[in-house]
């Protein structure tokens, strides 16, 4: 195709993990409509299930779950079937998380709200190609979040650790992470 997008394929299995279920739902449907078949799971367990069972060709996998992290079932879905296109999604936008991802196998994260269109795009686009710079470059503030996040996560989401190697208050960084990112 001329537009960049690679064809969705014979194979049009879309595994969707939320456990919010109106956006799942939605995506659901919005995704039926563009040639997928959307196979939805509320869960890292349900996940999982689907992953050992019927590994789809796409999943599109909330990062935070009820039951556990989504990680978890973006490996699954590498190990049970390499070639599957994975998209992280999350409403929380840390990159220490969005590298995670990308580390074990998915091929792109979406902060959410994220639309039915952002999601097709992320799943069809070629993986040579680079996305635009973003026209909106994140402020000095979001930039201090996302470096704590980082070290966070890096610190296996350990509070005593990350404020001793960001020689920070523990109780100051505990507020900052209860708080949501700026913008």
């Amino acid at each position: 195709m001329d537009d960049g997008l690679v064809e969705i394929g014979e194979d049009n299995s879309l595994l969707l993990v939320d456990d919010d279920a109106p956006f799942r739902l939605r995506l659901a449907r919005a995704m039926e409509r563009r040639g997928f078949r959307p196979i939805p799971a509320e869960s890292v367990a349900e996940g999982l299930q689907v992953a050992r069972d019927t590994p789809p060709a796409y999943a599109v996998v909330d990062l935070r779950l009820e039951d556990g992290n989504g990680l978890d079932v973006v490996e699954a879905l590498r190990e049970a079937r390499p070639d599957c296109r994975v998209i992280v999604l999350t409403g929380y936008g840390a990159i220490a998380t969005a590298v995670a991802a990308v580390k074990i196998g998915a091929i792109d994260y979406l902060a959410k709200p994220a639309d039915a269109d952002d999601v097709e795009k992320a799943l069809r686009t070629r993986g040579e190609q680079k996305p635009p710079p973003p026209e909106h470059p994140m402020s000095a503030d979001r930039v201090r979040w996302e470096h704590i996040q980082r070290v966070f996560e890096l610190c296996d989401r350990n509070v005593s650790e990350t404020a001793r190697r960001l020689n920070m208050h523990r109780r100051t960084l505990q507020r900052i992470l209860t708080k949501r990112s700026p913008r």
